[in-house]
């Protein structure tokens, strides 16, 4: 009797084990190890990433990751954060007739280019577009978009080329649309979503409204082979998508629409040069120039090729907030004077700010986003030191709701549960039983 006593706990406790195991499965579905975006006509997400579009949060880093749920429209995204992944990337779900640059197409054949950064087998591809009637300034939806996709193509398990393309007849369509297109993963629960904002050429008036001209162009350093300029932003219309730096009538130079600073370079000491800045728009309209700003560089300083040193002790200071990230730092030595300090986000130069200053703020970021930031010190010659380096992370503008089933959390989204306050640990659509307090793989107490 004892010892069928202890098979049945045996065997309960095997099948607990099994349903443990399986949900834990589910719960870590592996994501797929490939990544891609559609790099032309240009998704919402490659835009951010060229500076096109601008408030885009940290997708600017990773177009290739809106990575959810595959099974569209059965599953996939929840509805009215189809464009983010599920709110992977929420600045991507802010819709609005204005609020993203447009690609202009036509209907009929277009080809869709990806940029695959990891290969992996493939199911199918599969596009769709928005209806006739879709309202643009309302959230996408399901109900947004015509859901028998317009082109299908099945890949059958085989692995893409890491440059891969679809050509697909895409509808008749007039003014501006939606396309949603779909990478689904063969070997894996999820799929890449990309949504790419067009405007069908023909049917709306075209833009000929030039950007203003860039305001304030000023030099706030300079060396004798060097010139550090810096501008107002210009305004458009539609959006700045660049500006274009001019050494008197010859352009020298073109950044994205988001940078407000160029550092001229292989110059002549001792001499006057002449700049302006243009901005320009995605329908390649120009603006006026700038005021014009004549600089010039420093006399050469003998042979002086001794760098100065790097700015000592680089870090944040004080506590970041939403949009800005106080750096500060330990003056450099040099053998003849330390001139400027340049200041990079990431790969971006910032500014460069006075020889004698020993902090900036940098302003412009997104919330809750990590940003690597360099500073290095420059001399009269050009010499510039080695770098200085610090992250620092940006204040989150998470709000806390009472948790709720049906509704689709995105990884760091807060809730109240019993009166206690869980982080989502994977994003996820809630449903009963699924209460954060019975699910830990899914929700960190706080």
């Amino acid at each position: 009797m004892i010892l069928g006593q202890e098979r049945s706990s045996l065997y309960k406790l095997v099948g607990a084990f099994l349903i443990v195991s399986f949900v834990i499965t589910m719960f870590y579905a592996p994501r797929a190890s490939a990544h891609g975006y559609i790099e032309n006509p240009a998704s919402r997400a490659a835009l951010c990433k060229s500076g096109q579009n601008t408030d885009c949060g940290a997708i600017v880093y990773e177009p290739q990751s809106l990575e959810a749920p595959k099974g569209f429209p059965a599953a996939g995204p929840a509805d009215g954060k189809i464009a983010s992944a599920n709110g992977a990337f929420p600045k991507l779900d802010e819709q609005s007739a204005t609020r993203w640059s447009k690609v202009n197409i036509s209907s009929g054949p277009v080809t869709f280019n990806w940029k695959l950064t990891a290969a992996h087998s493939t199911a199918s591809w599969k596009y769709y577009i928005t209806k006739p009637t879709w309202n643009p300034n309302a959230a996408l939806t399901r109900n947004s978009f015509d859901l028998t996709p317009f082109c299908t193509v099945n890949y059958n398990g085989a692995q893409p080329p890491f440059s891969y393309s679809n050509t697909c007849n895409v509808p008749q369509r007039s003014g501006y649309h939606v396309i949603l297109a779909v990478w689904e993963i063969a070997d894996t629960a999820n799929a890449f979503y990309n949504v790419i904002d067009v405007n069908f050429s023909g049917s709306n008036p075209v833009d000929t409204t030039a950007p203003s001209a860039p305001g304030a162009l000023n030099s706030p350093s300079k060396t004798s082979t060097s010139v550090s300029l810096a501008w107002s932003a210009s305004t458009d219309n539609v959006g700045v998508t660049g500006y274009r730096v001019f050494n008197g009538a010859n352009q020298i130079a073109s950044v994205s629409g988001t940078t407000l600073s160029y550092n001229v370079t292989g110059l002549t000491g001792n001499t006057a040069y002449t700049f302006s800045v243009r901005a320009v728009d995605a329908a390649g309209n120009v603006s006026a120039a700038s005021n014009s700003l004549t600089v010039t560089t420093n006399a050469p300083v003998g042979n002086d090729t001794q760098p100065p040193t790097a700015p000592g002790g680089l870090h944040v200071m004080g506590t970041p907030t939403s949009s800005s990230i106080q750096l500060m730092w330990s003056a450099s030595t040099d053998n003849v004077g330390v001139t400027g300090y340049r200041i990079y986000r990431g790969t971006t130069l910032v500014t460069t700010t006075a020889g004698n200053a020993t902090s900036y703020t940098v302003t412009g970021l997104s919330a809750g986003t990590t940003y690597s930031f360099s500073v290095y010190a420059i001399d009269a010659a050009g010499n510039q030191s080695a770098a200085s380096t610090v992250s620092g992370t940006t204040a989150s503008t998470s709000t806390t709701s009472a948790w709720a089933p049906n509704t689709a959390y995105a990884v760091g989204a807060l809730v109240t549960y019993n009166g206690s306050v869980y982080e989502c640990r994977q994003a996820h659509t809630s449903i009963v039983t699924w209460e954060p307090s019975n699910v830990p793989a899914l929700w960190l107490k706080k």
